[in-house]
């Protein structure tokens, strides 16, 4: 029997399943901007690497909540992890017969970005279903800890693996995603699943509704947003590891896997000791606080001042995350849960795809140091301009809108 606002143990399945998804797709992600940018020595086409992956997000919003909705989410993941396992195995192969040029990387970039178009609002969507509400707020943080140890590991396997041929790295995430599948083949919800209404247009379009309705919920994934949007520099890690700071590809590794290391050190800290009071003014200061550590590492020329701004930046970024999902797992209805997660997830492509393309396009135009400081002033003034426009959200105390939820023992 689980202790009420603890994880329970099926959750460790779940979470192990996660990490595992996450170190194949940041792997790729690694080796995929790397042998790009090696391919082509552009930034631009770097960018273009993130627009791949996030378009066929945008263009998929609808039907993903509608079949993470009314269809098996448990089958949606599965079936995902399958594809990039393909996906992988075939950027492998035409890395290692010396097949594979600049569009092919960019098409299976695209395989990749449909995939987890599916798999991600299923994932934040079947959770609640596994653990319960009473459960969910901690869970998240140990899921977003889980997230980020994926986020450590892929990219640091991933510019090893780099340094012997992109090819090794392409075949170990397949691996990884192999796993995964193994792994989410294994769970069963705790919970009985909720009878869907008819398949209609009202049915696609009441997520969207939904979301504008709740300012608190549209106010968060909005504030994400234009924040990484805007601040996100992982792009340009590539360029910075070999053009600013001559790391190489072990440094890239490491660039990648700082924000996640201060990221998952705020995780433990939030799954510790859960917030339960000024969720919406921590919010609110952890995004200022990412933006002035971007601005940080814009400027840096130091590879161990580099890496520290984006620990900081990560830590603060994760504040934000755990306090949106949250809100949009806990203010949302079982049976809507789907529809909105497609919504969530995206702004959270639209700010980190989207933001790697308009990365790309800025460093392209005014270089990449301009183009990171940019970022990072704009987004305080984002922190600014969102507490005008949402001052319910500034204001809010707890995660639970009732206010009765994470406050109990």
């Amino acid at each position: 029997m689980s202790i009420p606002g603890r994880p329970p143990a099926i959750f460790r399945l779940y979470l192990s399943g996660q990490t595992a998804s996450f170190v194949a797709y940041q792997m790729l992600s690694v080796a995929v901007g790397w042998h790009i940018y090696d391919l082509t020595k552009s930034p631009l086409v770097l960018g273009f690497v993130g627009l791949a992956q996030f378009l066929p997000q945008l263009l998929l919003t609808l039907v993903v909540g509608h079949v993470a909705d009314r269809y098996d989410r448990r089958g949606i993941i599965r079936v995902c992890q399958a594809v990039e396992a393909l996906t992988a195995a075939a950027l492998a192969l035409g890395s290692l017969t010396g097949h594979l040029g600049p569009y092919g990387i960019l098409a299976c970039s695209v395989v990749i970005g449909a995939a987890r178009a599916f798999e991600y609002p299923s994932l934040l969507a079947f959770l609640p279903a596994l653990v319960g509400d009473e459960a969910l707020p901690r869970c998240l943080a140990l899921s977003a800890a889980g997230r980020q140890t994926g986020i450590i590991l892929g990219p640091a396997l991933g510019g090893v693996l780099c340094l012997v041929a992109p090819e090794a790295a392409y075949g170990a995430a397949a691996a990884f995603s192999l796993t995964a599948l193994v792994l989410f083949s294994l769970l069963r919800p705790a919970l009985a699943p909720v009878r869907r209404d008819p398949a209609s247009l009202r049915f696609l379009f009441e997520g969207i509704s939904f979301v504008r309705s709740r300012p608190d919920i549209l106010g968060a994934i909005s504030l994400d947003l234009f924040s990484v949007l805007l601040g996100g520099a992982t792009a340009l890690l590539p360029l910075y590891a070999q053009d600013i700071l001559s790391v190489g590809p072990v440094g890239l590794g490491a660039l990648r896997s700082a924000p996640a290391a201060g990221a998952i050190a705020m995780s433990l800290v939030l799954a510790r000791w859960p917030l339960t009071r000024g969720v919406g003014r921590r919010m609110f200061w952890s995004v200022a606080v990412f933006g002035a550590a971007t601005v940080v590492f814009g400027l840096s020329r130091s590879f161990a001042l580099s890496l520290a701004a984006l620990a900081v930046l990560g830590a603060a970024d994760n504040v934000s995350v755990v306090v949106r999902s949250s809100l949009v797992q806990l203010d949302t209805p079982e049976a809507m849960r789907g529809r909105v997660s497609a919504i969530n997830a995206v702004f959270i492509g639209t700010s980190n795809q989207l933001g790697e393309f308009e990365s790309g396009v800025t460093a392209a135009w005014f270089g990449a140091v301009p183009a990171v400081v940019l970022g990072g002033v704009l987004t305080m003034v984002v922190v600014l301009l969102w507490t005008r426009l949402f001052p319910g959200l500034l204001a809010r105390e707890t995660l639970r809108e009732n206010g009765n939820g994470v406050q109990r023992k």
